[in-house]
């Protein structure tokens, strides 16, 4: 180690995941370096404008002994601007930070990439593991898989140690996206069209998420090593409405409407994310998480108790 107490940069700090790791980290021990966009005054940050082939990391990384690279583009509209967005931040950026980790001296570089690099459904087939061929699909999985792609040859030629983590659908306090969607529609009561949708999906609470990072944090001993983490139940999107519904304290109303007719007016509505994300059927193999030592500390149930409420700093 280089310092007694040891230091990890945390980038995408400001975000939902990365507000949750830093307060983590913190708890166990990690003197915490966030790297931010937009400073809020805070001691622990430094400022890095925009990430991508040319950022200069030199400051953030000095004294380091872990990454986790949290930031990422996720989300453009305009699909002709979306593939050069991607590339540079998600890839070029990714690798520009590895590339200098590990010219810093950097032990341990932990990516959390997205389990689309598999592709957003495997209904009607086996549940998706570490090792299968991957299939994304849209401009943002192709781009984590080829940053995926560009860590490993870069493990092979540099001291960095490297774990890939792809994660589903991550929920909890602050959330953004579907859950949020989802979390607002019950708490207003609103009749949601999902009763008759019979697949079965991986989600993730934040908090599980983070316990995952820090134990890699500690017990990684790979150069590069990929992993799928998810909560231990998997459930059907109609049974995770319900169970958010009685985490807050709200009753389900939730009717069924033929899957071809929902997917059609939620393609028509220009919801296509939700056909994929909440329709489909989104199984993962965790038997090699498991297989680590590590387990999620806390249930579906629970984290959607949690997810409703602001954690205590």
């Amino acid at each position: 180690m280089k310092n007694s107490v040891p230091v990890v940069l945390v980038t995408g700090a400001s975000g939902f995941v990365g507000q949750h790791l830093a307060r983590a980290l913190l708890r166990h021990g990690w003197n915490v370096r966030r790297a931010v966009r937009v400073p809020s005054g805070a001691k622990d940050e430094i400022v890095i404008e925009s990430i991508g082939a040319a950022s200069d990391w030199r400051e953030a990384l000095r004294g380091v002994d872990a990454v986790v690279h949290l930031a990422a583009r996720v989300h453009q509209h305009y699909e002709e601007y979306a593939i050069e967005l991607y590339r540079q931040v998600n890839i070029e950026g990714t690798l520009q930070l590895a590339r200098s980790a590990a010219n810093a001296g950097v032990r341990h570089f932990i990516f959390v990439s997205t389990v689309l690099v598999h592709g957003r459904s495997n209904y009607g087939s086996s549940p998706f593991r570490e090792s299968d061929l991957l299939t994304p699909r849209g401009v943002y999985g192709m781009s984590k898989a080829a940053a995926e792609a560009g860590l490993q040859a870069l493990s092979e030629t540099n001291a960095l140690n490297v774990t890939v983590i792809r994660p589903p659908l991550v929920y909890g306090f602050g959330a953004r996206g579907n859950f949020a969607v989802l979390e607002k529609a019950v708490r207003l009561g609103l009749p949601l069209p999902f009763g008759g949708i019979q697949n079965r999906r991986a989600f993730l609470f934040v908090e599980n998420l983070t316990s995952f990072i820090q134990y890699r944090l500690t017990h990684a001993n790979d150069k590069f090593d990929i992993f799928l983490v998810a909560d231990q139940e998997q459930v059907s999107t109609p049974e995770f409405i319900r169970r958010l519904a009685a985490a807050a304290g709200k009753s389900s109303r939730l009717f069924p409407i033929p899957a071809p007719l929902l997917n059609a007016l939620l393609k028509a509505s220009g919801r296509r994310e939700i056909v994929d994300s909440l329709l489909g059927s989104l199984e993962l193999d965790l038997a090699k998480a498991a297989a680590t030592g590590w387990r999620p500390q806390v249930t579906l149930d629970e984290g959607l108790r949690l997810a409703l409420h602001e954690p205590q700093s």
